[in-house]
């Protein structure tokens, strides 16, 4: 019942009482999910030459940068766009007031900090429609996992909200219905007291970060509980490994969505009841795929994820290159929707390590299938400070054998040859970032 009026009387009112149309962003969006994706590249098409003529117009950044290269700012074919220069992190540093429109006051934007976790924070800004039609993109996707406006929702994050003020200790209470486990401080004694929530308020969802998620699985396998029961969960944040996805489904007798975005743009992909793809949310963004030669990528191929933001008018961002690798796919989803699917993440740029030879190595590839070949790894992280030595953080569990580490090391001498030196250690529990959570690769070599 209350469920129910969460969602039909409380988050309703609500809206009105903000001034907000997150609801109508998200009929809207419902509906387009079902168009074909030749109607949805056409919609495409219209925003993105709209955007990018804003951003000509308002923003000297892109001005100075079109004009070196002769364009005007009006697009006549995608060739046109796939010629604009890509837009880089540093990029965004160094020019932020510059790629802001001077149709916003920036004091009415609303800010965003990301990239702390890698030692290189970015500051974005975006306007209010945006983060609205951010959130309603996020509904749109909460949906296919079966969360709905108004479920209570056991959420695994890193330093949650605190209801400070009345107007959100009564949010809490009829709109946002959260329990939180705060991944900063992970132990038995406050899982224990999370689990005794769980089964109080009885929440429908499971969400947070990836790894996090994991590690509570863990304990609940070892602990040989076995009735915490949601209807959905949704790992988002980090990236979601195979061998940890098979955990958390097993444990919770459920399957985990896989979501994917970040802070500069919102939601990117994620997948739908199917779980054969993300599908990409090609309602507010485009979203390329290129190899290292700036040549579109072929499915199956892996490649640098590239996206322009189509909503975002207060900090346009157009061909930002995220620093994240993943596969395009050419395989239509079974459910129906229009949505074009990217077959996986494979982890940000920076989660590559580095061979004698200059070669790359992807850490979340190599981390799955060591952690799946090996028995007795429950976890791992990867740290390389230099091309010679690469330092190997590994968390055991009870399969651990007398070859377990003598085979993690030549599987990795295998991949990093002979001369690269492998120190190993064990330890109770990775360490975190200052928002709880787990970076499972760090390379240090610049």
């Amino acid at each position: 019942m209350f469920d129910w009026l969460s969602k039909y009387i409380f988050y309703p009112i609500w809206e009105i009482k903000d001034g907000a149309h997150r609801l109508k962003y998200l009929r809207e969006l419902t509906d387009s999910q079902w168009w074909n994706v030749e109607q949805l590249r056409q919609k495409q098409w219209i925003q993105l030459c709209t955007m990018v003529k804003y951003a000509y117009d308002h923003c000297s950044y892109y001005r100075s940068s079109y004009e070196k290269i002769g364009f005007d700012g009006v697009l006549s074919s995608w060739e046109d766009f796939y010629s604009l220069p890509l837009l880089t992190k540093s990029d965004i540093r160094e020019n932020a007031e510059k790629i802001l429109s001077d149709r916003f006051i920036k004091s009415n934007l609303i800010k965003a900090k990301t990239g702390g976790s890698t030692g290189h924070a970015l500051t974005v800004y975006f306007d209010q429609k945006c983060q609205e039609m951010r959130n309603a993109a996020a509904m749109r996707s909460d949906r296919w996992a079966g969360w709905d406006m108004g479920m209570k929702v056991a959420a695994v994050w890193g330093n949650p909200p605190v209801a400070d003020t009345f107007k959100k200790k009564i949010r809490n209470i009829f709109l946002d219905r959260f329990l939180y486990l705060d991944t900063i401080n992970i132990n038995e004694a406050n899982i224990l007291g999370f689990i005794n929530n769980w089964r109080c308020e009885n929440p429908k969802i499971l969400f947070g970060h990836a790894h996090s998620i994991y590690i509570l699985a863990t304990y609940l396998k070892r602990l040989d509980i076995k009735d915490l029961r949601p209807q959905g969960i949704i790992a988002t944040s980090m990236m979601l490994l195979e061998p940890e996805r098979r955990v958390i489904e097993s444990v919770f007798d459920c399957y985990v969505t896989n979501r994917y975005g970040c802070e500069e743009v919102g939601l990117i992909a994620c997948e739908c009841e199917k779980h054969s793809g993300l599908h990409l949310n090609i309602d507010h963004l485009v979203v390329e795929l290129l190899k290292d030669d700036g040549s579109a990528a072929l499915s199956g191929e892996e490649a640098n994820i590239v996206v322009t933001d189509l909503i975002n008018y207060g900090m346009p961002l157009i061909r930002y290159s995220i620093e994240d690798k993943g596969v395009i796919s050419n395989q239509v989803c079974s459910c129906g929707r229009g949505l074009p699917l990217v077959d996986r993440i494979v982890g940000r740029q920076a989660d590559f390590l580095k061979r004698l030879d200059g070669s790359l190595v992807a850490g979340i590839s190599l981390i799955e299938r060591t952690l799946t070949a090996i028995p007795g790894l429950a976890e791992m992280q990867l740290i390389q400070d230099e091309l010679e030595r690469i330092c190997v953080k590994v968390v055991k569990d009870s399969y651990f054998n007398e070859t377990s580490e003598s085979d993690l090391r030549r599987e990795l001498q295998i991949v990093f040859g002979k001369q690269v030196q492998i120190e190993i250690s064990f330890v109770s529990a990775l360490s975190q970032t200052v928002a709880g959570k787990h970076r499972f690769v760090i390379n240090n070599i610049k």
